[in-house]
């Protein structure tokens, strides 16, 4: 069902109006219009830092306050965030009925922000801190101050709840982002290569369920030749806008057979 020579976003609205059963599937580039840098490209983290010396459980548990470097930044750009036209423009989509869920492998906690209500975390949240130790909890802004590192009250020091390389992803977040794969009628793929396993199984298993694959990315990415049905070229608010506004055009409302 890819897209023939017709305007590829109205046949995307045509689908999701029809379908009105929509997950989204987010990452990193939704997020970059707020200020987040990608953590892939020449611009990107791990540009300036090597992900296997930086962001696996294993170098936390080696050098923690080494880690905190990295974190510490994520901690202060993810807090000083506001979420963007796109964000907004998927809650704006799930109020209307036509997206039931928000799969996001983002750590920012934005489509919260924005009004999204139905979201899965698939890689956790910087919002909260936890001991690898007695995996006590704490809100971010009640134990990190810029250029410490937090602590618990065991003494050991505190990693923010998000999933680094060597850790499994949660095990209901994944449940739930899977299930949703399996339901949906369309996964828009927004702002992600869905390379990083096991988050590039998500469009994977919706193809395989019946679902309308809608990506949304401003280059072709390795899920564009193999999975998606529609590859929706430019930045993630620019697309969404012109889709919620073809979306309140009269008749764009479920169609009847």
């Amino acid at each position: 069902m890819r897209a023939g020579g017709g305007d590829p976003i109205r046949e995307a609205a045509r689908l999701l109006a029809e379908r009105r059963n929509a997950v989204a599937l987010t990452g990193a580039g939704i997020s970059v219009e707020s200020g987040i840098p990608s953590f892939r490209g020449a611009q990107g983290m791990w540009a300036k830092y090597d992900p296997m010396e930086y962001a696996t459980l294993h170098a936390f548990l080696q050098s923690p306050r080494k880690v905190w470097e990295m974190l510490t930044e994520m901690v202060s750009v993810c807090g000083g965030s506001m979420p963007n036209a796109a964000h907004k423009g998927l809650a704006a989509l799930e109020a209307t009925g036509v997206v039931r869920a928000v799969i996001t492998q983002n750590v920012d906690g934005l489509h919260q922000a924005a009004g999204s209500r139905r979201v899965i975390e698939y890689h956790g949240n910087m919002e909260e801190l936890v001991c690898v130790f007695c995996w006590k909890r704490y809100p971010t802004r009640e134990r990190w101050i810029p250029g410490a590192v937090p602590l618990c009250d065991c003494g050991e020091i505190l990693k923010p709840n998000v999933v680094l390389f060597g850790e499994p992803i949660p095990w209901l977040a994944q449940e739930q982002a899977e299930e949703e794969a399996r339901i949906c009628g369309v996964l828009l793929v927004i702002g992600t290569s869905a390379q990083v396993s096991p988050a590039c199984d998500i469009p994977r298993i919706a193809k395989e369920s019946g679902a309308a694959v809608v990506e949304i990315n401003p280059e072709p990415t390795s899920l564009t030749a193999t999975v998606t049905d529609i590859h929706l070229r430019g930045s993630a608010s620019e697309v969404l806008r012109s889709l919620g506004k073809l979306l309140q055009e009269p008749g764009s409302g479920p169609q009847e057979h």
